[in-house]
């Protein structure tokens, strides 16, 4: 190779190599905006479904699109309609009783730590049990100006998040238009089945969840209300989303609730505690999984790092988006490249060899 070719292959490795460093900066500085276009395209595939069915049954695109999405809000105005006073009305007793409820359980927790060498807990008049005093009221009002830019910005984002769902299902052609132009010709048929199997997939993960976490937070309130637990109906709100979250969701529902019941006694935050484990046992056993047959069919290993891995990356958006996400590799996986395996006759056999170490014969 000459030194002129050499200069040339020199540059362009060069300038492919910043190319991508500019790229993957970007890419750092907008992927909250590429996890809510994310958010978007998901609602938007599994809201697709109803008004894709209206749609072949004779309706027009426009009127279907309205129909399911004035269905949704009217489920979600008679929801917020009896349930958000209540929880309202709960959530400011939690709050105003917070305080009270931690020195209970601190105390309680105290008590048993007494018994262990060496875990005694600090007295109230002790320097590390002092408190720094109240804030300033320069400091609470940028608190409070904080808290309003945070709100309005997550008002903001929402109504964003909303309007490309609304247009992406109005106007769903020009995209799926986009989404082939990534493929060629030759590999469109897997990209067209494989999107299809996703959304299947996605549109079970949804209802599932949705049936389970109605079942969870009813339950959650009737038993938590039965035991004298405050904030009956805002412990089961929060049911409703922690299914949403494979595995590390029963810790978010059961933890906070179990807390609460044991600044009232011990016996009741045991009868809690038993209650969150027996309805896990009870909805992973034989509640969820007829709801999620022939839908999402993925090992619960992947679904666990993903689960990791989005939320070491992103927060809670990722933890949220993990499971769709999984099922959307999953699809492109299996068409792409599992499907075009040549077949193995001896692959259930090679598979037991490793489950057992059974020896070659």
């Amino acid at each position: 190779m000459d030194s002129k070719a050499l200069y040339q292959t020199l540059t362009r490795s060069i300038l492919f190599a910043a190319a991508t460093m500019v790229f993957l900066w970007l890419l750092l500085q907008v992927y909250s905006a590429i996890l809510l276009l994310l958010v978007a395209l998901v609602l938007a595939v599994i809201i697709n479904h109803p008004v894709g069915r209206l749609e072949q049954r004779g309706w027009k695109r426009g009127w279907a699109v309205l129909a399911v999405f004035v269905a949704i809000l009217l489920v979600l105005g008679i929801i917020a309609w009896i349930v958000v006073p209540i929880i309202a009305q709960q959530l400011q007793v939690l709050v105003k009783n917070g305080p009270q409820y931690a020195a209970t359980v601190q105390e309680r927790l105290a008590g048993w730590l007494k018994v262990i060498p060496g875990m005694e807990q600090p007295g109230p008049g002790s320097p590390a049990a002092a408190g720094s005093g109240l804030p300033s009221l320069a400091q609470a009002l940028m608190r409070i100006g904080n808290i309003s830019l945070s709100v309005l910005n997550g008002v903001l984002l929402i109504i964003i998040v909303i309007s490309m769902v609304v247009y992406a299902v109005a106007n769903p052609r020009p995209l799926a238009a986009l989404y082939f132009s990534f493929f060629h010709p030759n590999k469109r048929d897997p990209a067209q089945k494989a999107f299809k199997e996703a959304a299947v997939m996605l549109s079970g993960w949804f209802k599932s969840n949705l049936i389970g976490g109605f079942i969870v937070a009813i339950a959650s309130v009737l038993v938590l209300s039965l035991l004298g637990v405050p904030g009956a109906w805002v412990w089961g709100a929060v049911a409703i989303f922690a299914v949403l979250v494979p595995r590390l969701g029963f810790y978010i529902m059961a933890v906070p609730p179990t807390l609460v019941a044991l600044s009232i006694s011990n016996t009741t935050a045991i009868w809690v505690a038993v209650f969150y484990i027996a309805m896990d046992e009870i909805m992973a056993d034989f509640v969820m999984p007829p709801l999620r047959a022939n839908t999402m069919n993925i090992h619960p290993v992947p679904i666990l790092f993903m689960v990791l891995a989005m939320g070491a990356a992103f927060g809670f958006a990722g933890i949220l988006l993990a499971t769709p996400l999984t099922a959307i590799i999953k699809a492109y996986y299996e068409n792409f490249y599992e499907n075009r395996l040549p077949a193995d006759a001896a692959l259930p056999a090679r598979i037991e060899a490793i489950v057992y170490r059974k020896k070659e014969q």
